[in-house]
Parts: structure tokens; C-alpha cells; sequence
């Protein structure tokens, strides 16, 4: 594993390389999804403030998850290059896709259903960075042919300790999320109920792979991350029951159709 890569007196983490490459894979399914519904809005934009929004937020949620610790060493808890939450990250960054909805004229749900698949693609690149520093979001231990040790990862594994490859599968997973949501899209559907499934799925994921995760079971038998997910997974479900029934989404502004052929409504 590599935490850092060292560039003559120069340290950069991998963590935070992988988290740019995440932004720019999100941009591009972004934007490629702002074409094919003749969007006029500047999905690189969206993605920065999004990104900046949802590292503030992970990096709260997760200080504020160890109030003894942030209480005894802030500086030093709010400054640490590891330790971020996701779903503090995607509290953040749904707050900042609303509002850039409401910017861009494209309405506020409808901005997090044509986000969700980029959002779903960002996760599992993001997720390769926890792979490549080895910041102790890796799985129990496995005799499984495909398990991996990180006896020189931020967070190391014990000599000749092989254990599950977690961020490799919550890539795959998240893919396959990504191209749901991304065939979804072209079925007529109410604003937000795409984001429902999003959640809904990420709650999935996340909450049926921290079986498998090092994380403390700290509620119920559960982590952190494991009840945060079900709040997902709820939250996800109620959104979709507001919205069914609703009209389908305007996929075309009724200014933006090109002439001869009328808008979707």
C-alpha cells in the first residue's frame, strides 16, 4: 500500500489524489447526463462545491462521531488527513446539489436524480483511495484467495494477515448502482424518486458490507455506519413515497426543446 507518494520534499497522499479522481469521474457522468437531457448547467461547478461541501461534512460527522477525542485534541482531530464519515459527506453535499438546483433552474430534486448516478460513481472511485492508503476501511480477516494484507497502511494489518478487500467491493457494488440509476433515468418518473433509489441502495451496500468491515458494533449489535445506513435506507423509502403518484420529472425545459420537437412533461 502507498499512503503517500513522495516527490522529492513533496507528500501527497493517496487518499486525496483518489478523491480528486472521484471528482473527476462524478463530473463526467455528470455532465454526460446533463447532455442527454439537454441540461444547460456547468456540472464541473456543481461537482467542486459538492466535493468541498461533502469533505466539510465528512469530516464533521466523523470528529463529532468522538467528542471525547475532538474535546481532548480538536486541532489535531479537525486537521487529520484520515478520518472522514461518508454519510456526513452526503448530508453535506445533497445540501449543496439542492441549492445548486435551485441555481441552475432545474428544480431542486430533480438536480439530486441527475447527480445520483454521478454520485454513485464518485463513492466507489473515492472508495479505491481507502484501498490504496490502507486507512483501516478494509474487512475482518479471510482465507479467501483475493484477500489482501496492508502491513504499511495508515491503519496496518498484523504480519501475514490477509482480510477482505472492502473498498474493492463497494466499488463493484457502486457501479452497478450507477448503471441502475443511469437506465432508470430513461423511464418516466416523478422528481426525487431516482434519489430514493439511490439512498436506498447506498443504505444497502453499505449497510450489508459492514458485516464484513473491522468497524466497533457499537448499537444493537451494529457500527456507526450500519445505523446511519438504515436512516438511509428510511429515508430513501419515505422520499419515494412523497413523490409516487407525482407527475414525471421535465427531463427538456420547455425553452431548451430544440424546434419541431416538444418537450417532455
Amino acid at each position: 500500500m502507498y499512503p503517500y507518494l513522495h516527490i522529492g520534499s513533496l507528500s501527497l497522499g493517496t487518499f486525496g489524489l483518489l478523491l480528486w479522481l472521484a471528482a473527476v469521474c462524478a463530473t463526467v457522468v455528470l455532465h454526460f447526463n446533463f447532455v442527454r437531457h439537454r441540461i444547460k448547467a456547468d456540472a464541473l461547478n456543481i461537482v467542486a462545491l459538492a466535493t468541498v461541501g461533502g469533505i466539510v461534512g465528512a469530516k464533521l460527522w466523523h470528529v463529532l462521531e468522538s467528542p471525547q477525542a475532538l474535546m481532548h485534541d480538536p486541532a489535531g482531530m479537525l486537521f487529520d488527513r484520515a478520518g472522514f464519515a461518508w454519510f456526513g459527506g452526503l448530508g453535506a453535499s445533497i445540501l449543496v446539489l439542492l441549492w445548486q438546483g435551485r441555481v441552475a433552474r432545474v428544480g431542486m430534486l430533480s438536480m439530486l436524480d441527475l447527480a445520483a448516478p454521478a454520485a454513485a460513481v464518485g463513492y466507489g472511485v473515492g472508495r479505491i483511495g481507502c484501498l490504496v492508503s490502507g486507512d483501516g476501511d478494509y474487512g475482518i480477516p479471510t482465507k479467501l484467495p483475493w484477500g489482501m494484507a496492508f502491513p504499511h497502511g495508515l491503519v496496518p494489518t498484523p504480519p501475514g494477515v490477509y482480510v477482505h478487500p472492502t473498498p474493492i467491493y463497494e466499488l463493484i457494488f457502486s457501479l452497478i448502482v450507477a448503471y441502475w440509476l443511469w437506465k432508470r433515468a430513461n423511464t418516466a418518473s416523478p422528481a426525487g424518486w431516482l434519489t430514493g433509489e439511490y439512498l436506498l441502495l447506498s443504505g444497502l451496500g453499505r449497510f450489508l458490507v459492514e458485516f464484513i468491515r473491522i468497524n466497533p458494533k457499537l448499537y444493537w449489535g451494529m457500527s456507526n455506519a450500519q445505523v446511519a445506513s438504515i436512516g438511509s435506507m428510511i429515508a430513501g423509502i419515505v422520499l419515494m413515497l412523497l413523490v409516487r403518484g407525482r407527475k414525471p420529472a421535465i427531463a427538456v425545459r420547455p425553452e431548451e426543446a430544440p424546434a419541431g420537437e416538444p418537450a417532455h412533461s
